[in-house]
């Protein structure tokens, strides 16, 4: 009896002990897999702060490009006039009429592009002018109003600054002090219309004629 006994006592015994070190390799398994998971929660943390950071600096990259690309600053007639008076500059109209389809074309198209955007605003100042406006507009003491003519009509100081050739799109560049540099008739691609821009802003006008700029461009 007293054999029997000892061996289940050392049976339940062993039984015991097996438990324990089963429960203590159960914890070290959690304990490492725990471990695993910080490590990797943490990798994950770092991965998303960089990304963020990365993504957070291309947004104010972006933000910066945009500004400096998002569009044309128009000016009414007015507008240009006044800020004359502190800066001058020289002025590019932009002659449009509400139905006028290439005028649509060339603000979907060529008035978009960031070359166009950057030399307009930098280098002039940008002028939209609805040739068949109603209004009248008070220009050097005289009041230039609209003409009724057939269907449409014509407002006096467009046709004054197309110098009578009423074609849309027209384009007009004035120096400084108001002086028309040239009219430029017809919608233009990106690169006809930056050939212009440098035409004006150099002062190649006092120089020679356009044609003649273009030419020696080529």
């Amino acid at each position: 009896m007293l054999i029997f006994d000892g061996y289940w006592y050392s049976m339940i015994n062993c039984i015991f002990l097996f438990i324990i070190r089963f429960s203590l390799i159960i914890n070290l398994f959690t304990m490492v897999y725990r471990l695993l998971f910080l490590l990797v929660s943490l990798g994950f943390a770092t991965t998303i702060a960089a990304q963020d950071k990365a993504l957070q600096a291309q947004t104010t990259a972006n933000t910066i490009i945009k500004s400096s690309t998002d569009g044309v600053q128009w000016l009414s007639w007015e507008e240009a006039q006044a800020k004359m008076k502190t800066e001058p500059r020289k002025i590019f109209i932009d002659m449009y009429t509400s139905w006028c389809g290439w005028c649509k074309k060339m603000d979907a198209s060529t008035f978009k592009d960031p070359a166009v955007v950057k030399n307009l605003n930098e280098n002039f100042y940008a002028v939209k002018f609805n040739a068949e406006q109603k209004e009248t507009i008070n220009y050097s003491g005289h009041d230039f109003q609209f003409v009724k003519n057939g269907r449409r009509g014509y407002h006096q100081l467009a046709h004054s600054l197309l110098n009578g050739r009423m074609s849309y799109p027209s384009f007009v560049y004035l120096n400084e002090k108001m002086e028309r540099i040239m009219i430029s008739p017809g919608f233009k691609q990106v690169n006809q219309i930056l050939i212009e821009f440098d035409f004006a802003k150099e002062e190649k006008y006092s120089e020679m004629n356009f044609n003649e700029y273009k030419k020696s461009r080529a």
